[in-house]
C-alpha cells in the first residue's frame, strides 16, 4: 500500500514539473486609463483643390496591458470639438459647421464616435503593433486596420497611430466623386487621416 501511495505522488510530482514548463505565465491584465488632456487627435481632409487639417477631443479612452504588452483597448472621440487648424475666421467658422451638420457627420445626432480593439499583434520591433479593431462613425461599424508604437515618456505609456479612413463607408458621402458626378474641382476625396496620440497610466 505504502509503496503505491509513493509511486502516485512520484506521478504527480512529475506532472506538476511538467506542467511547469508546458504551461505559459499569464500575467495579470492591467487597465491604463487615457489622459484626455494630454492626449490628441488630429484629422486631415483632402480635395482637389487642398487639404484641410485640425484637431478633435477624446473623451475618454484605455490601454490593457498583459505581461508588459498591449492585447486590448478603446477611445471614443468627441465629435462635437472638430477643429479646424488651417483657416481661421468666418472660413474656419465655415468649414467646422459643415463638418458638423447632416452633409458629414450630424455630431447633434452622433456626438460620439468609437475604436474599440480585437486584435493587437506584435509586429516586428519592440513596441510596434498591427492594430485590428473595429471603428463606429454614424452608428456605422467597420473593421480597420493599421499599425500602432508603443512607447514609455515620463512614466507614461504613449500610444501613436497613423489611421486612414474611408468616409463613404460611414455614410459620409457630400462632396464624393464615388458617388456623385461632374464634381470637379469640387471633388473632396473619400479618404482623410487621423493622427492618434494617447497617453495613459495606471
Amino acid at each position: 500500500m505504502k509503496k503505491v501511495t509513493a509511486f502516485s505522488t512520484l506521478l504527480f510530482a512529475l506532472a506538476m514539473i511538467s506542467m511547469s514548463f508546458t504551461t505559459p505565465f499569464n500575467g495579470e491584465l492591467q487597465t491604463y486609463s487615457v489622459n484626455v488632456d494630454k492626449s490628441n487627435i488630429v484629422w486631415k481632409g483632402y480635395k482637389v483643390t487642398g487639404s484641410h487639417t485640425g484637431n478633435i477631443q477624446l473623451k475618454n479612452g484605455k490601454l490593457d496591458m498583459k505581461d508588459g504588452k498591449l492585447v486590448g483597448g478603446s477611445f471614443d472621440i468627441d465629435m462635437t470639438t472638430i477643429a479646424c487648424s488651417d483657416l481661421s475666421g468666418e472660413y474656419a467658422q465655415k468649414l467646422v459647421g459643415h463638418l458638423k451638420s447632416d452633409d458629414f457627420f450630424g455630431v447633434e445626432k452622433y456626438p460620439t464616435a468609437k475604436f474599440v480593439i480585437t486584435q493587437a499583434i506584435p509586429y516586428g520591433t519592440p513596441g510596434t503593433y498591427k492594430i485590428v479593431g473595429n471603428m463606429t462613425i454614424k452608428e456605422t461599424t467597420k473593421q480597420i486596420k493599421f499599425q500602432a508604437n508603443l512607447t514609455e515618456e515620463a512614466g507614461a505609456t504613449v500610444a501613436t497611430a497613423a489611421i486612414k479612413l474611408d468616409r463613404s463607408e460611414y455614410d459620409v458621402r457630400f462632396g464624393s466623386g464615388s458617388f456623385f458626378d461632374n464634381l470637379g474641382d469640387k471633388t473632396i476625396y473619400d479618404e482623410f487621416d487621423l493622427e492618434v496620440k494617447l497617453v495613459a497610466g495606471k
